[in-house]
């Protein structure tokens, strides 16, 4: 990596391992990187760490692009099933790379399964829905388990003690430290292979830290900032991220659902794909897009049993609702 960076102008063996130790291993991750995160993070002076990104933009080719370039970039991107040939179908054929899926819902609704799915199945062949590489939990809630990954991965057919060395696993305590995890994720994703990364969930710690609207805003420009670093990355090392996020009651609500997804519109405008979960009858789950740039906002109906996310065969479409219409 020290080598890769050194190719940089102005960046000599001192200034690599700076960066290393800063959380920027590859010329891709600084390429993408703003001015002043670098000046904080690694410690550079304001023109050194200007030198450095223009080397490294100029090194990566970030320019001006056609649009028949950016389409042909665009056709490297991956897709990951979910194991539920229903709930891939409105998601284009399943959880996207260079993107961020972020799941709604309230507890009880799949979101966290849906996660822990994911993690083993991003381990399967592309030609078995998988990416071929390792995942990445971020785990704020305590939700992870990896007897149930163990369950997962074996009904898929993968070696389930090779399965769970796998996945990586961050237990985040705080805020402060999620955001510390995330700002060194970049090396972890480029040492390990990794091709999905789930925050299960992304503003648990956030909003029971940040109480009352005067500190509403720096807890916003903080979720802010991990949002897009998360971002860059996927589109940096072609993976997935999958964020699950709570829901919040609108007293102002009336008619429909009264709950609405937190984080506001930081959350809104950063995730790629957004997926409202709700409980149907019968153990089922019902996920409906409600923003996208491009997918159908069509409910469809899926169920989580031992062997993970699969398809619901009980196809009475209307019995529970699953044409209700849900507020975003």
């Amino acid at each position: 990596m020290i080598e890769d960076l050194e190719s940089l102008s102005g960046v000599g063996d001192a200034t690599a391992k700076k960066l290393i130790e800063a959380g920027y291993p590859t010329v891709e991750s600084l390429a993408v990187t703003p001015l002043r995160e670098l000046v904080e993070k690694a410690k550079l002076g304001e023109e050194t760490a200007r030198k450095v990104i223009e080397s490294a933009r100029k090194a990566v080719g970030i320019n001006f692009a056609t649009a028949q370039e950016l389409w042909e970039k665009r056709q490297a991107k991956k897709r990951c099933s979910t194991g539920s040939k229903k709930l891939d179908e409105i998601l284009g054929g399943g959880i996207e790379s260079q993107a961020i899926t972020e799941f709604i819902g309230e507890y009880g609704t799949g979101k966290s399964q849906l996660c822990m799915d994911l993690s083993a199945r991003v381990q399967l062949p592309p030609e078995q829905g998988g990416l071929g590489g390792n995942a990445l939990f971020i785990d704020s809630e305590g939700t992870f388990s990896p007897e149930r990954v163990y369950q997962m991965a074996t009904a898929m057919g993968l070696d389930p003690k090779q399965a769970l060395t796998n996945i990586i696993v961050s237990r985040v305590y705080t805020s402060d430290h999620q955001i510390l995890i995330i700002d060194n994720l970049a090396k972890v994703c480029a040492e390990e292979n990794v091709k999905l990364v789930a925050v299960d969930s992304m503003m648990s710690h956030f909003r029971s830290e940040y109480l009352g609207r005067e500190n509403l805003s720096e807890r916003q420009q903080k979720l802010n900032s991990c949002l897009h670093k998360l971002l860059r990355l996927a589109e940096i090392y072609n993976m997935a991220v999958v964020l699950t996020n709570q829901v919040q009651a609108n007293p102002q609500s009336f008619y429909g659902d009264p709950n609405r997804p937190a984080g506001g519109n930081i959350m809104a405008h950063a995730c790629t794909h957004r997926v409202y979960l709700r409980k149907g009858k019968e153990n089922s789950r019902i996920a409906r897009v409600i923003d996208s740039p491009y997918l159908p906002e069509e409910p469809v109906r899926f169920k989580i049993t031992d062997k993970g996310i699969e398809d619901d065969t009980n196809e009475k479409n209307g019995e529970d609702g699953i044409g209700k219409e849900i507020n975003s």
